[in-house]
Parts: C-alpha cells; sequence; structure tokens
C-alpha cells in the first residue's frame, strides 16, 4: 500500500517538468507501484480530483475558507497566511513555508477517503466542519504532501495534463511504449472514468477490457461529433448515403433510464456533467420508453410559454439555475428530441448501422408531450443536400445533420461518419462555422472599457495537451457582459502562466486564466498568422456565447482550424 508522502515525491518531480514524455513515464512508475485496491485513487488524485465529472463531487471550499484552514493547521494567525498568500499567489507555496512537522506518514487510500469525506459533508455547519477536518488533515501529513493535498479542494493541483496522458500511462505501464493507446482510448470514450478503467487494467490488463468494454448504465458515454465538410457534392463523395436531419440549438444530452425498484433517470452532457436537476420532465420518462434499460442521445430544446416556436439556447440553459427550477420550469418548458440510441434492455447497439439504431428507436420511443424522435431524411442528392439545409435555416434551425446511414456510433469526433451543416453556401461570406476557443488570460480595458477591469480576451485551441492562441476577442461583447466576465474570470485567475498554453510573449496577457472555460466564437475568416502559436488567426471574430455545455478537451483542435481554413477557399 503505497503512503502518500511517497505519492508526493512523485508529484514534486511531475510538478518541475514540461516534458509531455517525461509526464508520462513519471505516472507509468506510479501506476507500477501501485496496488490495485489503490490505483483508481491514486488516478484521480493526480489529476487533482476525487471522482469521474459525472459524479458531480465537488468540494465548495473557497480560498479564503482553505486559508483558514492552512491557518488553524499550523497555528499561524489568518493575516499572516493572506500576506504570504497574497504575495505567493499560490496555496501550496504558502503551506511550503509554514508547514512543519513529519505527519502521520498516511497512506493514499487514508488521505483519498478523508479528502473525500470532506468533499461530501453537506447540510448545516458543513462550511466550518470542512475547514476543521482540513486543518486535521493538513497537520497529519508532511510539508511536501500537504503542498499538494492543500491545492486539491479549490482546484488548482495544476500538473499540466489530463486523462489522455494518463491513458499514454497505462500503455508504458503494460508495453513500455504508447503501442495500446488507440485501444485504451476507445475504451475511454465508452466508459469515460479514468479511474475505473486504470484499475480496470490493472486487474484485468489491455487486451480484455478492450475486447469487453461496453455502455454501462449510469456512466456517460463520450458523445459522437461531427465534421465539418462546406460542399454537398463532397459529403455525398465521402460518406454516400446519408440521413438529413435538422440540426437543433439546444443541450446535447444523454439519457439513462433504468426502470423499476431499483431503477433510475439520469441526464448529462456532452461535457458528462450530470444535469438530471434540471430536466423534472424525466420524471414521467416511464410513459414514452418502452424499454426497462435504455441508454439514447438527444437534445433538450427549450420552448416559449406557448409550447410552439423553440427557444434559444440561452433561454434553454436558463434550466442550470437549481435554486430557482421551478420557477424556470414553467417560464421555459422543455422537449427532447431523440435522435440515437446506444443501449436497449442490456445490449450493446453501437456497432450497429445508424439505419438499424434508428429502427430500433423508433420502436423505442412513443411521441409525446415532452420526447420526439427527430425527422430524417434519405438521400445521396447534393441538391436535395443543399435544399433542406436553406429549409431548415428558414424554420429557425442552425442548418442541418448528415449521418452517413451505415455508421457505428463512434464516440469523438472521427472520419466521415456525422457531418454539420450551418451557414447557408456562399450567402455571406462569413466563415462556415464557428470554432469553440479555450479562454486562456485577458488584458486590462483601456479607454472606456477600464471600468470593467478588462477588455480583450485571450483564446486559444488545442493541439494534444496543448493550448495554442488563435485570437484576441474585445468586440461583440456588450458592457454587461464585460461585468459579468470579469467576475467569473477573477475567480479562475492564476499567477504563472499554466503549462499547458503555448503564447509568444508579445500576445501575453495582464493575466492568466485557468483552462477550464470554452467560449463559441464567430469570425468572418481565418487568417495564417506569423504570430500566434496555432499559426491561424480569426478575422473579425466575435463572441457568440460561453459554452459551459463544453470542457477543454471539446474545443476545437488546430486540425479542425486547419480543415476549416481549407473550406473557406472552396
Amino acid at each position: 500500500m503505497m503512503k502518500f508522502s511517497e505519492l508526493a515525491k512523485y508529484l514534486e518531480k511531475l510538478e518541475e517538468t514540461s516534458s509531455r514524455i517525461e509526464i508520462t513515464k513519471i505516472l507509468s512508475s506510479i501506476f507500477k507501484k501501485a496496488g490495485a485496491e489503490e490505483i483508481d485513487k491514486i488516478t484521480y488524485l493526480v489529476l487533482g480530483k476525487l471522482a469521474p465529472n459525472y459524479k458531480n463531487i465537488v468540494f465548495n471550499i473557497a480560498d479564503r475558507m482553505m486559508l483558514r484552514a492552512v491557518s488553524e493547521a499550523y497555528g499561524k494567525e489568518i493575516k499572516e497566511i493572506r500576506t504570504i498568500y497574497k504575495k505567493e499567489g499560490d496555496l501550496g507555496d504558502v503551506v511550503t513555508k509554514v508547514a512543519v512537522g513529519k505527519g502521520k506518514n498516511l497512506s493514499v487510500i487514508q488521505v483519498y477517503e478523508r479528502t473525500l469525506a470532506i468533499a461530501q459533508d453537506e447540510g448545516g455547519g458543513s462550511q466550518e466542519r470542512k475547514i476543521n477536518e482540513m486543518a486535521k488533515l493538513l497537520k497529519d501529513l508532511d510539508p511536501l504532501s500537504a503542498r499538494f493535498v492543500a491545492r486539491i479542494p479549490i482546484g488548482k493541483l495544476r500538473l499540466g495534463f489530463s486523462d489522455k496522458t494518463i491513458l499514454d500511462a497505462l500503455s508504458w505501464m503494460k508495453n513500455g511504449d504508447k503501442s495500446a493507446k488507440s485501444k485504451l482510448e476507445r475504451a475511454y470514450r465508452v466508459i469515460p472514468d479514468v479511474g475505473a478503467l486504470t484499475k480496470k487494467v490493472k486487474k484485468l490488463g489491455i487486451e480484455k477490457v478492450a475486447k469487453n468494454i461496453s455502455p454501462t448504465l449510469g456512466i456517460p458515454v463520450l458523445p459522437m461529433l461531427a465534421q465539418r465538410i462546406k460542399s454537398p457534392t463532397e459529403m455525398i463523395k465521402k460518406m454516400g448515403k446519408v440521413a438529413v436531419e435538422p440540426k437543433l440549438d439546444g443541450l446535447r444530452i444523454q439519457i439513462h433510464f433504468k426502470a423499476g425498484k431499483n431503477g433510475f433517470i439520469k441526464s448529462f452532457t456532452r461535457n458528462l456533467n450530470e444535469t438530471s436537476w434540471m430536466f423534472p420532465e424525466l420524471t414521467n420518462i416511464s410513459n414514452f420508453v418502452k424499454a426497462k434499460e435504455i441508454i439514447f442521445d438527444a437534445e433538450a430544446v427549450g420552448l416559449d410559454e406557448k409550447k410552439i416556436a423553440m427557444a434559444s439556447f440561452q433561454t434553454t440553459m436558463t434550466r442550470r439555475r437549481k435554486h430557482s427550477i421551478n420557477e424556470t420550469t414553467s417560464k421555459v418548458p422543455i422537449k427532447f428530441y431523440v435522435f440515437d440510441l446506444l443501449s436497449k434492455d442490456g445490449k450493446n447497439l453501437m456497432d450497429k448501422s445508424y439505419l438499424e439504431r434508428r429502427k430500433i428507436l423508433e420502436q423505442s420511443i412513443n411521441k409525446g408531450e415532452y420526447f420526439k424522435i427527430v425527422e430524417n431524411h434519405l438521400t445521396e442528392d447534393p441538391d436535395e443536400i443543399s435544399r433542406l439545409n436553406k429549409q431548415k435555416r428558414k424554420e429557425g434551425y442552425e442548418g442541418i445533420m448528415l449521418k452517413k446511414v451505415d455508421s457505428a456510433y463512434i464516440p469523438g469526433r472521427t472520419g466521415w461518419r456525422w457531418v454539420k451543416m450551418k451557414e447557408a453556401e456562399k450567402s455571406t461570406g462569413k466563415l462556415s462555422d464557428t470554432v469553440d476557443c479555450v479562454v486562456m488570460g485577458y488584458s486590462v480595458g483601456k479607454g472606456r472599457r477600464a471600468q470593467f477591469g478588462m477588455g480583450q480576451l485571450l483564446v486559444g485551441v488545442r493541439d494534444g495537451e496543448q493550448i495554442k492562441t488563435i485570437s484576441k476577442i474585445g468586440t461583440g461583447i456588450t458592457d454587461e457582459q464585460f461585468k459579468e466576465f470579469k467576475k467569473r474570470l477573477t475567480k479562475l485567475e492564476v499567477k504563472e502562466k499554466p503549462k499547458a498554453y503555448i503564447v509568444h510573449k508579445n500576445l501575453e496577457p495582464d493575466y492568466w486564466i485557468e483552462p477550464v472555460l470554452v467560449m463559441e466564437v464567430a469570425a468572418d475568416d481565418i487568417t495564417k498568422s506569423p504570430t500566434h502559436s496555432s499559426r491561424y488567426a480569426l478575422r473579425f471574430p466575435r463572441l457568440v456565447r460561453f459554452r459551459d455545455d463544453k470542457n477543454v478537451s471539446q474545443a476545437t483542435t488546430t486540425s479542425e482550424v486547419k480543415r476549416l481554413f481549407k473550406m473557406q477557399n472552396v
């Protein structure tokens, strides 16, 4: 059983290196030493969390609460702790300066269980109990261990890697190289719980895990995503016969339903967060589903109060406000537009073709007040695709989705199986799709914007584990939005540039932001850029909206930007 002090030494090595291959090898060494009963917990801890996202385990501990815990743990005045924190800007560095003693040499499992108990403490007086228990835990740890544990509750472990690197490390653990990476990634897309996956691989090996993976009720599958192609002719050339569906502007959700005494209903967003509480309507799901167990893919779309017209994405997203969900439910009725089926009564349907899944879906859902199966139209005629796109845009949809009729349900964005078409062809000269960018930092405003404390946002796109710049954005943002953004971004400020960011010196912002926020950006076109690290720039970028339903792993990639760049010249 690994002691946390041993894990802390590995964490120190991880903190000190920026080399991706070295990080992978260090993680591989940790996993080789770890036992099967602790490897899942170690995996979560090195990622700075306690569970996969879909379990919604959050600490609800602010920086000020952790400062009090540090003060209490080491018998220092809170004023002194705040002064050090203001200077250092990192809670781990504060602990390093004030921590004393050898601790009790706790095991990883002991630290994990105590930390989990703190996170799950709720109800009256829970904040004070959290502070007290965290202080006791820090006191029971050696200074190096406490340095890292103190960062976890406020989400700032910041070792510079994600689940993807964990998968690489598992391949290194078993094979001594990255040869099993693709098998592990396929397994992860179906069960995106990297802790559970490391445990399975440790016990069973990669081959067994990859061979027997299938969707599990209660665990969200990574959603299948669409590629971009501008020309209908090229679409048919690459895809053959397709099903054309309207592209809805709602919240993509995956619904898991199990009937019976021990049954449940859960919904998950595309970034794997559970949102069951957002949709009280799902309590009536048994009236519309002809199955004992089912997992299906849908779009939750808000309607106007007369339940006739579809509401905007922003209106639909008002359902996020937990404290007023009853009021919002009546103001923003929801309809679930179901378009795919992953599993039914324990049978994995992901390997079946689109048409086979569609047939089973139609046999499994009763149309009703809350549920509707998305219409589709089969064609292999490019002119028909153009006509349908124009028609659906006139009807108020974003555009159309095209789905290869013989394709399996493959999570992620791979191959030419699903394609989206949004802008009308040659209509405005605008970029044919928006770009989902990661907010990297912001600069202080000048002139009238000085009052908001921010003027421009620096945004980037993904390139593997790295985030590379593509634009600075200051247009398309109202005064009210500037105020809201400033408030939101201040909570995510970090003193140093995150490891994942690749930014040329002349583009560095006044304040760096943790890589957690995704925003949708429209632009007139994409140009090549010698300044931006992605090698591309957005021309006349405009904020569309923050995408709280997406995480950084779902942001646009540099390869997608390159494809959009080529498409605009078609």
